[in-house]
């Protein structure tokens, strides 16, 4: 592992255009740092915004995201290979979710104290161990460790990946956000491809050369780890940094967090009506194939990767707030007609639906993280948490409303749902400063 690290860190940068230079870290071939090495976590336009390395964090999380949801996508075949019963299937999504909700804040708010650059090949390394433990045994037990571990590996990357990015960013913290983002709704949306012509066709042990995605991305941590530890943003926190005063006071910023909670809550619970139920909605009410009811999610999920890539950018030019606004509550006429509308506008309100209400996330993240300087990690962390849990509670709430009603109805009842944007007026007007705008008086 330790000679991987070293290819690649002799590799990449070369392929980069990078050079070494004695005692800074890798520069560009122009006397400039390649990765952003001026720019410090919370300051603004310091530094070029470093895009070979918000690329290689992005595909890094397509790795990490997509070997995370061969979990749900493999769920037929360990239903048909060990007779396992939806309450199994259940308590192995449970294992996954548990992990990988309530450890990302609390490795968070550590990594704020004492970051730690070279963690991040640790977590893809516990990601490829899950791996390999679902293509390889027949054991129950032994299925839920290896889900456990997967969401462990999650709980590990993400909230020092995203620290990670925004040392990247050069001040252009939504556009480090989206690009950081994207990775893994790509990630998330070429899973059930690869299940569907990979896994299947060659049976469950072909997850063991989806694992060599883990492998490919432990040389690259390893690499982003070594610029991340040159960068200067990998030293220890003194208390009095993490409690670096924000643009609001402390209990106007929790406040305003509650608020953000409430948005994850809308949007992912919506969200996860169309991932885990449309293609049965498209079968139910439109007598769709399974395959051309794929596509359409398909279609989908691709609309939400854009305006995942859309939202942080558009953030940092006309404001957090602004786009959070017009996500959330932007969506809710379009949530409203669908249940009514038939097949092809379906399609389209889906596209739209799936394009405006992802732009939120990214925006949602950076806001909170300027809500609070130096919390980086646990906003990230909580975040992200908040983001598995909700969704694996959406799944198994909506899932039962649906058993004991229909899926349509789901359809009707989450149309609601994102009228909790309206929440979004009592948050601080942040400006592109980082500072607080005054609202206007009569």
């Amino acid at each position: 592992m330790n000679a991987l690290a070293r290819l690649a860190g002799e590799a990449v940068p070369s392929m980069l255009g990078w050079r070494s230079t004695a005692g800074s870290g890798w520069s560009d071939g122009k006397g400039r740092p390649a990765v952003g090495q001026s720019i410090a976590i919370g300051q603004r336009d310091r530094g070029h915004t470093a895009f070979a390395v918000l690329g290689a964090i992005s595909l890094c999380h397509l790795f990490n995201d997509t070997m995370q949801t061969l979990l749900p996508a493999i769920y037929p075949l360990l239903r048909t290979e060990l007779s396992l019963s939806f309450v199994q299937l259940g308590v192995i999504t449970l294992a996954f979710q548990t992990t990988g909700s309530f450890l990302q804040p609390l490795i968070g708010r550590f990594t704020d104290r004492r970051p730690q650059p070279y963690s991040l090949p640790v977590g893809m390394s516990f990601t490829m161990a899950g791996i390999m433990i679902l293509a390889a045994s027949d054991r129950y037990a032994l299925l839920l460790i290896g889900a456990a571990l997967i969401g462990i590996g999650s709980s590990i990357f993400h909230p020092e990946s995203s620290r990670l990015a925004r040392v990247a960013s050069g001040g252009r913290f939504g556009l480090a956000q989206s690009v950081f983002q994207v990775g893994g709704n790509l990630g998330q949306s070429l899973a059930p491809l690869l299940v569907a012509f990979f896994v299947m066709p060659h049976g469950r042990g072909s997850l063991a050369w989806i694992g060599l995605l883990a492998l490919l991305g432990i040389g690259l941590l390893a690499l982003l780890g070594r610029w991340y530890q040159a960068s200067g943003e990998a030293r220890p926190r003194t208390r009095q940094a993490l409690k670096a005063p924000g643009p609001v006071g402390r209990k106007e910023a929790n406040r305003a967090l509650v608020v953000l909670i409430a948005l994850i809550f809308s949007k992912f619970f919506y969200l996860s009506s169309i991932t885990n139920f449309y293609i049965f909605y498209l079968m139910q009410r439109f007598g769709l194939t399974a395959q051309a009811a794929q596509v359409c999610l398909f279609a989908f999920l691709a609309a939400v990767a854009t305006g995942t890539l859309v939202g942080g950018p558009l953030g940092d030019h006309i404001g957090r707030k602004s786009v959070i606004w017009g996500s959330i509550l932007g969506v809710l006429p379009f949530t409203l007609v669908l249940p009514f509308a038939g097949f092809g506008m379906t399609i389209g309100l889906s596209i739209v639906i799936g394009l405006i209400l992802s732009s939120a996330f990214s925006a949602i993240l950076v806001y909170g993280t300027e809500l609070m300087p130096g919390r980086v990690g646990t906003i990230s962390g909580l975040f992200f948490g908040l983001a598995f849990g909700i969704a694996g509670l959406g799944a198994a709430l909506l899932g039962a409303v649906a058993d004991w009603t229909s899926i349509t109805f789901v359809y009707h009842l989450c149309a609601f749902l994102p009228a909790i944007g309206l929440f979004a007026f009592f948050l601080p007007d942040i400006g592109r400063d980082g500072r607080v705008r005054e609202r206007a008086r009569a």
